[in-house]
Order: C-alpha cells, then sequence, then structure tokens
C-alpha cells in the first residue's frame, strides 16, 4: 500500500508543477500500478505540452476512443472438435478486453469445472445481475469517468453484444443446437473449450472503449495471471508505439510472458490501414468461410435476383408495392439524398408498407424508421460480406438492381417479395474481406504486418439477447446467437488457437506461439488478394498443425529493447516505460528482430533493384535429432538464399543461425515469396515480401 501512496504522490506532484497557475489543483483520475506505472488526468493542451517536456514522463497521448471491430468457422480451418486436447486446457486463462459477457449464455456454463487454476490472482466484480462461475473465473468493468446509465450499470454484463461474441469465439463451450433464429443450425463453439475466461470491460454502448480504461484493463489483467489477452479494438494512433495504448499494454504482458492477441482492424482494402501493429503482439486479419448467406428477390414479373444479407423474416412469398427511393424524397430532402434512403431523408406516407430500392448500403435505419415492409440495397463495395438488417431485405449488385428500377419505371403497380436468407457453399474462401485492414506497418514497414488471418465473415457465436442483433434500435429480436463479421471476429479465432497452443507448451514465449501459428499457416493465394501479404501475412490458421511446428524463430523482451534502440527510442524513454535498468547498449534492425517472416522495403527506383538481408535464429522444437534444408520459391527477378542453407540440429531447444540474403529487381510494388525449412516431415514456411511502397 505504501508502494501505491507513494506513486500516487508522485503523480500529484507531477501533475501540480505542469498545472496552470490560476487552475484548480489537478487530480489523478486513473493510475496504473500492478504492471506498469502512468496515470489519466484531466489537462489543457497546454499542460499536457509541458507534462510531455517532463523529465519523468515517456509519452502523452489523449485518451481517444477506441473501437469495437466488428460455426462452421472452427471446422473450416481444419480444427474438428474432436481435435487433440491436453488436459491441462483448463488451467489456461484467456483475458478479453471488450464490452463485457452475457455469463448466462450456455457457452459460458462451468459444468465439469474444477475451481479456477492456482495462478489466478483476479477478482470478479458481482452484482444483482452479474455472477462469475468456473468458466468465466473474473469480470470487471472500467470507466474514467465514473458515468454509468441505468441501461448499462457499473457491471461487467455485456449490453452490447460484441464481448459476449468474441469470448465464445475464444473459449465457449460447445452449444448445440445453435443457430440465429434457425440460420446456420450446428455446433457453436470456441478453439479453447476447456479455457478459462477473465472479463475486462471497456467498452461502452455509444462511447466507445477509452484509452485510459483500456490500459487500466491491461495492468489489471497481466497481474492477474492471464496467460492471453485478446483485443478485438483499434483506432489509428500516431507514429510511435508509446503513443498507442493497445501496444503499450502489449509490451508490458509480453514482459510478463502474456502473448496479446490484435484485430487489425476494419479499414481495409486502403494499403497501410492497421489499427494494431506492434511487434510483440499478434495482429490478425480477417477472411471468408466456405458458407455464404444468399437472399433471392422475386418481382411481380416472377423474374427472381438474389442477393447477400442475414435475414430472418418471413415474408411467406406475400408480394408487396416496390417504390425506389429517390421517388419519396422527405420534406427538406430531395432526390439525391433520399435515393440513399438515409435517416429522416423517405416520407412515410410514401414507404410506410413498401418495399424501398435504396442506392448503397446504409439504408437499412431510414427504412426501417420509415416504415417501409423491406429493403433492397444496391452496391459493388464490400459484396463480401451479409449485412444484417433489422427488416427483411438484400443487398443486390448494381446490375440487378438497375433492372429492378427499370421494372419499377416501367411497371404500373409493381410489385416484390423478399426470401429468407439461405446458406450456400463459397467455393472460392479462404479470401480476405474487403474491409480487413492492409499493412504495411505505418510504423516498421520492415515489420510485415498482419501476421495471420483467420474467419471473420458472417461468423456465428453467443450474442446477449438484450442487444438488437442488427444493431439497430428497434430490432425486437431476441437471440442466443448472432451472425456478425469484421476483424474482431477473427482475432479471438487466433487468441483460442494460442489459448490451445498454449496448453500443450505452458513453458513457450508469445513469440514462440506466434512462430508456431504462422510458419504452420495455410498459404493464400497473393492473385486473389489485394495487397498480397499485407492482406493476410502468413495465411490462415491451422491450430492442429501449429502443434508440431518443428522449428521456431523465438525472441524476447531484450530483443525488442534492442529493436526499439533501433527505431531510435532512448535509453530514458525505455526506462520510463519499463521501470527497470534497459538501456541501448544494443540494437537491431527491424530486419534483424527475429520474425517469422521477412519484408524487405525498397523506395522506388528507375532501375528496381533491391537488396538486404536478415539475421535469424530457429529453435528445434521437433525431432531431437534433425536436419532441415531451405527452399525458396519467388519471382522472376529476385535472388534469394539462406546461408547455411542446411540446417542440422543434435538436441532439443538448439538454437542455430542463418542469413537470408535478397538480391535483384522488381516489376510490381509488391513481390511475395516464401523460406521453407524442410526435414521431409516438417515444413516450417515463412512469407517474405518485398515492396517498394510504404
Amino acid at each position: 500500500m505504501k508502494d501505491e501512496d507513494s506513486a500516487l504522490a508522485l503523480y500529484s506532484s507531477i501533475l501540480q508543477e505542469v498545472a496552470e497557475s490560476k487552475a484548480e489543483p489537478k487530480s489523478v483520475q486513473q493510475h496504473y500500478r500492478r504492471s506498469f506505472s502512468g496515470f489519466a488526468a484531466k489537462l489543457t493542451e497546454e499542460e499536457a505540452n509541458r507534462l510531455a517536456r517532463h523529465e519523468r514522463v515517456v509519452a502523452v497521448f489523449p485518451n481517444e476512443k477506441k473501437q469495437l471491430h466488428t460455426t462452421r468457422s472452427w471446422d473450416f480451418i481444419g480444427f474438428p472438435l474432436q481435435a487433440e486436447r491436453a488436459t491441462v486446457e483448463s488451467d489456461v486463462i484467456i483475458g478479453v478486453l471488450d464490452s463485457g459477457i452475457w455469463a448466462e449464455s450456455e457457452s459460458f456454463n462451468d459444468k465439469g469445472f474444477g475451481p479456477p487454476p492456482s495462478k489466478w490472482k483476479g477478482t470478479c466484480q458481482s452484482s444483482k445481475n452479474f455472477t462469475c462461475n468456473n468458466k468465466i473465473i473474473g469480470a470487471k468493468s472500467y470507466k474514467a469517468d465514473g458515468f454509468f446509465t441505468n441501461e448499462e450499470p457499473n457491471s461487467p454484463l455485456d449490453i452490447n453484444g460484441h464481448g459476449t461474441h468474441t469470448a465464445s469465439t475464444a473459449a465457449g463451450n460447445p452449444v448445440s443446437p445453435a443457430s440465429m433464429l434457425g440460420l446456420a443450425q450446428g455446433t457453436a463453439r470456441g478453439g479453447a473449450i476447456k479455457a478459462r475466461i477473465a472479463v475486462y470491460k471497456v467498452c461502452w454502448l455509444d462511447e466507445g472503449c477509452s484509452d485510459a480504461d483500456i490500459l487500466a484493463a491491461f495492468d489489471d489483467a497481466i497481474a492477474d495471471g492471464v496467460d492471453i489477452i485478446s483485443v478485438s479494438i483499434g483506432g489509428f494512433s500516431g507514429g510511435n508505439y508509446f503513443k498507442h495504448v493497445i501496444s503499450i499494454g502489449a509490451f508490458h504482458a509480453v514482459r510478463k510472458g502474456v502473448l496479446t492477441v490484435t484485430s487489425a482492424g476494419n479499414s481495409g482494402p486502403r494499403y497501410s490501414s492497421l489499427s494494431n501493429f506492434s511487434p510483440w503482439s499478434i495482429t490478425v486479419a480477417a477472411s471468408t468461410i466456405d458458407r455464404k448467406f444468399v437472399t433471392k428477390v422475386e418481382l411481380g414479373n416472377n423474374i427472381t435476383y438474389e442477393g447477400v444479407s442475414i435475414n430472418t423474416f418471413d415474408l411467406k412469398g406475400e408480394l408487396y408495392p416496390i417504390i425506389y427511393g429517390g421517388d419519396a424524397p422527405n420534406k427538406g430532402f430531395d432526390s439525391t439524398i433520399s435515393r440513399f434512403c438515409f435517416s429522416d431523408s423517405l416520407d412515410k406516407k410514401l414507404v410506410e408498407g413498401k418495399i424501398v430500392l435504396c442506392d448503397g448500403r446504409s439504408g437499412a435505419i431510414g427504412t426501417f424508421d420509415a416504415g417501409a415492409v423491406g429493403a433492397l440495397l444496391q452496391g459493388q463495395s464490400y459484396r463480401d460480406l451479409s449485412p444484417s438488417l433489422p427488416l427483411p431485405g438484400s443487398y443486390l449488385d448494381l446490375q440487378d438492381g438497375t433492372s429492378i428500377l427499370d421494372y419499377i419505371n416501367s411497371t404500373r403497380i409493381p410489385t416484390a417479395t423478399i426470401f429468407k436468407t439461405d446458406a450456400t457453399k463459397d467455393t472460392v474462401a479462404p479470401i480476405v474481406a474487403s474491409f480487413s485492414s492492409r499493412g504495411p506497418n505505418i510504423i516498421t514497414p520492415e515489420v510485415l504486418k498482419p501476421d495471420l488471418v483467420a474467419p471473420g465473415v458472417d461468423i456465428i457465436a453467443s450474442w446477449s439477447p438484450v442487444s438488437p442483433p442488427s444493431g439497430v434500435d428497434g430490432d425486437n429480436r431476441t437471440l442466443s446467437f448472432n451472425i456478425i463479421s469484421g476483424t474482431s471476429m477473427a482475432c479471438p479465432h487466433v487468441s483460442g488457437a494460442a489459448a490451445y497452443v498454449k496448453s500443450f507448451y505452458p513453458t513457450w514465449s508469445p513469440a514462440a506461439i506466434r512462430s508456431a501459428l504462422m510458419t504452420t499457416a495455410r498459404q493464400l493465394n497473393p492473385k486473389n488478394n489485394l495487397h498480397a501479404e499485407f492482406a493476410y501475412g502468413a495465411g490462415q490458421i491451422d491450430p492442429s498443425k501449429a502443434l508440431y511446428p518443428g522449428l521456431v524463430y523465438d525472441a524476447g523482451e531484450i530483443d525488442y529493447v534492442r529493436f526499439l534502440c533501433g527505431q531510435g527510442y532512448s535509453s530514458r524513454s525505455l526506462q520510463l516505460v519499463t521501470g527497470d535498468s534497459s538501456s541501448c547498449t544494443e540494437t537491431s534492425s527491424a530486419r534483424d528482430l527475429n520474425y517469422a517472416s521477412f519484408a524487405l522495403f525498397s523506395p522506388p527506383s528507375n532501375s528496381n533493384i533491391v537488396s538486404g538481408s536478415f539475421n535469424r535464429t530457429v529453435t528445434n522444437v521437433g525431432s531431437a535429432t534433425c536436419t532441415y534444408k531451405a527452399h525458396v520459391i519467388g519471382p522472376e527477378g529476385l535472388i534469394i538464399e539462406a546461408n547455411p542453407n542446411v540446417l542440422s540440429f543434435t538436441s532439443l531447444n538448439q538454437k542455430l543461425s542463418f542469413v537470408l540474403t535478397i538480391n535483384g529487381t522488381i516489376n510490381e510494388a509488391v513481390a511475395s515469396a516464401s523460406l521453407t525449412w524442410d526435414d521431409g516431415k516438417v515444413q516450417v514456411r515463412s512469407p517474405i515480401v518485398v515492396f517498394t511502397t510504404a
């Protein structure tokens, strides 16, 4: 307690030093003490600038709001319910930073679970509407401003649904039968079904997720004894790892042997759009699975069109009048606005009881609020995911939308009906989702991000029954399971896979687990995915193969410290963050960070000549005696060599080093290649990307 009091006194003293002379005394709103040092306070811009110059301070940044990045999927990636399980899987704890959890879901029933593992040091914030059990072993809510509402009180209870969905995807029990009102029937489950869950509620309805709360949750999760931290949250930050709260939290986590898994973000397919990118965490992109949801529309002339949506409503084939949104503007709007069916833009008298054709994919709320029977949306963007609507609807391509508009304009009494959604097979999956954020890493382009891709499109998982499934107020359907999309859904797939690997190898470092997942991932085709490795990293996870990676690229705190020193961070700034005597006596470049991928940036030139080398060390975790040979695949014009090209191991955990060199020319902005170490039984594959635009 004395240490806590002295830290609080120090923070208060620093605040008074930087406070404006006529200002009220400053107070610490929140401080972090269990796993790292820091505090949150209300400051003017000038006071914040003074604080940033203080000798005891490494970084000052505004308390921004981050956003949530919103089950066939496990089977699709080759990880069946009957997969080999470690007896100690129930000792693994996944900490989920999100919107809370609906503890009464069957996904979190603790039948068959014993007491929490002895390493668990956390607590449960119980209340009349929330209790923990032996599956959800801890839960706490965070809100630095202390303002709560009747709708969402101070409780880990999930009113949003997002946190329940991600937690059950990572570690939910098998639940069967599960479906969204009959759609996507089957068994819903997580990856590490026996793992425990610790809940850290940092995201709130209509308010997002504040930086101060995220840091407080990291601080507690690390000290509580979690093994994996799953963070399906993100937001853009500046070009400094220590001004990005999730990077800061993940850095302190990795120092304690805790792996952080993060979502890449939903700002794709734009280049350099990642929300999370630190080298000491895993960044996960989103991909499709071999199931898609299609919704048919039939016009009064008996012509049928097929779009995509999540439509559980049944019009029973009844035909309704259909009108174009551009022909029904509300007072104060014209057709240039009403055609998109934005909120309040439609004349209720003209659209009530009718199906409305809208331009774009944003008309669901406007049509719903105006009393429409259904909505037909049309557009070409994000056609790889099915929108969930609060009324019967389908998202059609532009060509079909144009044909329907022609029908409306040429028919005296145009009519249509919308059928319930059907599930069909997607034969081209997996493809990286169009919304999934792309690399390169905005701070360090030569650390390849994202690391991996996992299912994130139309994923069914547990849901909070008090949350509208479409996210639209007034949608009164009550669901135990919901289908949603986002890198938020991809992230917990990797969190569950990481927990699964951790259960077999409890002593493995976060880097070793990440390496195992990366080098055993299923390669995706760069021709089918915009921005290639910057879309999918090493490829799609394969948890079962990750148990037998053969070799791992390991790294620890000292490696990340040397990397940061090589990036220009000073010994002083490192010590202020780490709280120890870390110093920049040694540095390493991004190319020499012991990562399971290789990224070479070469600024564009007339000659297109590229050249670079990478130092790597691999650790033998396979057979005690084995010999691996290097196999390189790359485009014409590039000479890629590993030296030595044969690695002979004589014992387990033996480490051997090699240098990868790349020389030659490229004729495109991004060139894909790979290095695979092969002992005849195990293939240890690493992606190589050479690029000219950062």
